[in-house]
């Protein structure tokens, strides 16, 4: 049997590993919650706890940053103060912002599809993945500053940040079908 340090030792890699493979917005999506799990397992009753996964700096939670959706569809336009890590995914079903994502950002689909309306915010994202292009190339509306509304995560550099949601989306796995948030 591993001892504890060895664990604790390897639960980065595995981390980093699960981070790059094919399930990797899934991972990404769970994993604060996955790591702090497993570290709750390597903590022997009676000792301190082990400081729980971040990958950014630690966050108050009055950190926030404000987003501003604009609806194509109807005009409509909505900000809200969102809390840091989470992805415009995330934010937009947790404020009833109608943003579709028949995948629940797994990056399967392109119905979370948004464009990002400044350059320079859209400069300062992190380049998207291979993944996250090949269900660009299936979205709507497609323009040189698309990005799925999952793999958009709050930082403080994206405070004031405007996107547009195309009129329309390309859901392949049901036709009609407006799924509701969770």
């Amino acid at each position: 049997m591993a001892s504890l340090s060895a664990c604790r030792k390897l639960l980065p890699a595995l981390l980093a590993s699960c981070r790059t493979g094919p399930f990797a917005a899934t991972v990404r999506h769970s994993e604060r919650s996955c790591a702090d799990a497993v570290a709750s397992t390597l903590t022997p009753p009676g000792s301190l706890a082990l400081r729980p996964f971040s990958s950014s700096r630690p966050r108050c939670s009055d950190d926030k940053v404000s987003v501003t959706f604009a609806d194509e569809k109807d005009g409509s336009e909505v900000t809200i103060q969102a809390p840091l890590g989470k992805s415009l995914m995330e934010i937009a079903h947790d404020n009833d912002v109608d943003l579709e994502c028949a995948c629940e950002g797994s990056l399967a689909c392109s119905t979370c599809h948004v464009i990002v309306e400044s350059q320079e915010q859209f400069d300062s994202l992190p380049e998207a993945t291979d993944d996250e292009n090949d269900m660009l190339d299936l979205a709507f509306g497609l323009t040189e500053t698309s990005r799925l509304g999952c793999q958009i995560i709050t930082t403080p550099e994206l405070d004031g940040l405007r996107v547009r949601i195309p009129s329309s989306t390309r859901n392949f796995a049901v036709d009609g079908y407006v799924p509701k948030p969770h």
